[in-house]
């Protein structure tokens, strides 16, 4: 009898699992299923759960108790990925918030972002700088489905000199210690016990402010800040934890200093020059260029928005911004979708194509930037950046053909992220 009892709950047990998997068939007019490969005619696409099953040419037909969704002739393809998002705050932000506003004000932005990211057709999002836990409470709604959103990487707090981009700066001196992230260091020693920190709180990658920063108040330029023994410190300390680490930096210098020490990747990288991005290329290091926070920070200036300190480094950029990836691509640097948005208007993302096509990307490197390319460095190829068997159903759709014209991912009809559709 025990024996049978245990038969019958394993029974049981399976087909409990069978009756609740869910079932969703998506009827497309056309299909691509990676950057790399040819758009594909009419499709059925069959998920399972939050898992793609199947693929398959024509309509075909739906199993019993399936959902459907029926896009017609619109163009179906893998969910986009934004590397460079800050999801907690809101373009224009005075400086002077960090000392009003509580972190968990941030998580209220924060969720009101990542729905927008999301209807955007933004699927994964790597978060690159927060507060202490914001970034992580917001990676865990969206992963339960409590609020809507992307999935996300998310960094946590980044590490900093003491007085340089990402420090809090601005105040008085005993400001800045009620006011410190916990995050900045001295030393290759600190630098990795501060790595050691930011894993410890559970972020997903290392963020670093290599070189000065544009929006920050510190006003000591855009050139290097941590010492070449620092940044391999930082970077040898989070590969031992598994952890990549992305590199705030815009001076040639301090890039390539970043790019030396086995940095993964360079967010912005304004003023790369040739035998900085050789260099890069060399050791593998991704260029993110993030171009549409400089058309935000463009409609910004000279309306008040920013501190004088600000705005001269604002005009110190401007000229060069776009000429780095021109470069990068030439030399086959590898470049990865990132937008910084939260320095302009969240759900504006999709704009970034077309610039990344205005400075020398086709469209089809452009699609696999914030795909493939993405997804590689995210060490996430296996689980997203195409429409394929056994991959998570992360899709969008759109009017139109964006390997022939961009634009089309700047308005986004159709949104599944982990097997749900956004509303």
């Amino acid at each position: 009898m025990r024996k049978l009892g245990m038969v019958a709950a394993a029974t049981l047990a399976l087909l409990g699992t069978t009756a609740y998997a869910k079932t969703t068939v998506i009827y497309a007019g056309r299909v691509i299923t990676d950057a790399a490969s040819p758009a594909q005619g009419p499709s059925t696409i069959t998920i399972t759960d939050d898992r793609i099953t199947s693929i398959a040419a024509g309509r075909g037909a739906a199993p019993e108790g399936a959902e459907i969704v029926d896009l017609g002739d619109k163009t179906l393809l893998p969910g986009l990925i934004d590397l460079h998002v800050h999801l907690t705050g809101d373009p224009g932000d005075d400086y002077r918030a960090a000392a009003v506003d509580p972190d968990e004000w941030g998580v209220v932005v924060g969720a009101k972002n990542a729905a927008i990211t999301l209807r955007a057709g933004f699927t994964t999002v790597r978060e690159a700088g927060s507060a202490q836990y914001t970034a992580y409470a917001l990676r865990r709604g969206t992963a339960a489905g409590f609020i809507d959103g992307p999935r996300i990487a998310a960094a946590g707090p980044a590490l900093s000199i003491i007085g340089g981009h990402g420090d809090v700066t601005g105040f008085r001196e005993d400001i800045h210690d009620v006011l410190d992230t916990g995050y900045t260091c001295t030393g290759p020693l600190e630098c990795a016990e501060k790595v050691r920190k930011a894993s410890r709180a559970g972020a997903d990658v290392i963020k670093i402010t290599a070189t000065g920063g544009v929006l920050s108040q510190q006003g000591r330029g855009l050139e290097g800040h941590f010492t070449s023994p620092e940044l391999q410190s930082i970077s040898d300390t989070a590969h031992s934890l598994g952890l990549k680490v992305m590199a705030h930096a815009h001076g040639a210098g301090g890039i390539t200093a970043s790019a030396a020490a086995g940095i993964d990747s360079i967010e912005h990288g304004t003023f790369a020059d040739d035998a900085t991005l050789k260099f890069m290329k060399a050791k593998g290091t991704y260029l993110v260029p993030t171009l549409m926070a400089f058309e935000g920070i463009r409609e910004r200036l000279g309306k008040g928005i920013y501190t004088p300190t600000v705005e001269t480094k604002v005009r110190m950029t401007l000229g060069d911004v776009g000429k780095a990836v021109t470069r990068a691509r030439a030399l086959g640097v590898p470049i990865a979708f990132g937008t910084d948005a939260g320095v302009f208007e969240h759900g504006r993302n999709g704009q970034e194509f077309a610039l990344l096509v205005k400075y020398g990307l086709t469209p089809r490197e452009a699609l696999a930037s914030a795909t493939t390319v993405a997804a590689k460095l995210l060490a996430l190829d296996s689980e997203i950046g195409r429409i394929a068997p056994g991959m998570s159903a992360d899709m969008i759709a759109v009017s139109g053909d964006p390997l022939s014209d961009v634009t089309a991912l700047e308005k986004v009809d159709w949104v599944m992220v982990r097997g749900r559709i956004a509303d």
